[in-house]
């Protein structure tokens, strides 16, 4: 197949075509992005700060952090930008460079949700050969996994739509580039990359989200032994953890466990796991969690700095 690409840009139709609503969008949707940064930086700085990387938990909470900041930012400055602009363009090089970076970094955060699952239940099931089974070393090769898995797996869509054919017409239904709104628009029958992108995407969110469901029965289940606050300090950790994963696998599998269809609900859906879920992170774990808010306490030794935050929340 000779690959004819008449298109040099995108044009998004955006979250709405209602001036009124994009003006409302934009202050909203600043405002969520102003939080993402400064609620997961002072994650970072937390860790950083108190020296906190000895422990697997705050390591592998820190890099989530790190990959909420970079995920939102593939998308959310743009869409942000698009909703006061007439004209909502991106070039061909943009949208294939965003795609890398949404299915990059979205992968990547599937993956460390994993891993932090897998170190809960190592805490939780095995408390006495945990520092063992979790050393640094093992830790940097879990992380280490995670950035392979989540480059693999994106530069595999990439290039499933970079070999197609494009010559018109070039608008998006879409506030950002994602694999089945640019796939509606190859100038060829696309069912078999339509078929790999989902076999691809959905093998990897329904995957995880099934080992993350077991992980965490088999915690709870394993609770009973414990002590009553053993209990609670445990269902307060991972109580965090079924939350964020509950939020962020619930959209993800419903846009990639899918045929290569889209529907007009898909935008919205979109802003669950690009926006919603990078913001609330932050809040799940530090706000939610008395182990990590207490950590806080003690590295900043500032109760207005946490009251803050809670404001802010």
């Amino acid at each position: 197949m000779e690959k004819i690409n008449n298109v040099t840009e995108f044009i998004f139709w955006g979250l709405s075509q209602n001036l009124e609503i994009e003006e409302v969008c934009f202050v909203v949707f600043s405002v969520f992005y102003i939080v993402i940064l400064l609620g997961n930086l002072l994650i970072m700085l937390t860790v950083y700060v108190g020296n906190l990387f000895k422990s697997p938990m705050y390591f592998f909470l820190s890099y989530l952090s790190f990959v909420d900041i970079c995920y939102s930012s593939v998308t959310a400055p743009k869409m942000i930008v698009d909703l006061l602009a007439k004209r909502k363009a991106i070039s061909y090089v943009g949208c294939m460079l965003q795609l890398f970076g949404v299915h990059f970094f979205g992968c990547t955060e599937i993956f460390i949700l994993t891993v932090m699952a897998y170190d809960r239940y190592v805490a939780i099931c095995k408390p006495l050969h945990y520092m063992t089974i979790m050393d640094q070393d093992r830790c940097n090769k879990l992380l280490l996994g995670t950035w392979v898995g989540g480059f693999l797996h994106s530069i595999i869509q990439v290039a499933l739509v970079v070999q197609l054919p494009f010559c018109g017409p070039s608008e998006i239904d879409h506030y950002f580039c994602d694999v089945h709104p640019v796939l509606r628009l190859a100038c060829t029958d696309t069912y078999v990359v339509g078929v790999v992108v989902t076999a691809n995407s959905g093998t990897i969110a329904l995957g995880s989200f099934v080992i993350l469901l077991i992980s965490y029965a088999i915690i709870l289940v394993s609770l009973r032994k414990q002590s009553a606050e053993g209990r609670r300090k445990a269902l307060s950790t991972c109580g965090s953890h079924i939350a964020v994963v509950i939020i962020f696998f619930g959209p993800c599998t419903f846009m990639y466990m899918r045929p290569d269809t889209t529907f007009s609900e898909d935008k919205m859906v979109a802003v669950f796991y690009t926006i919603i879920t990078p913001m609330l992170n932050p809040l799940i774990y530090t706000l939610r969690n008395a182990e990590v808010k207490n950590a806080m306490k003690k590295v900043w030794g500032d109760y207005d700095l946490i009251n803050r935050v809670n404001t802010i929340y």
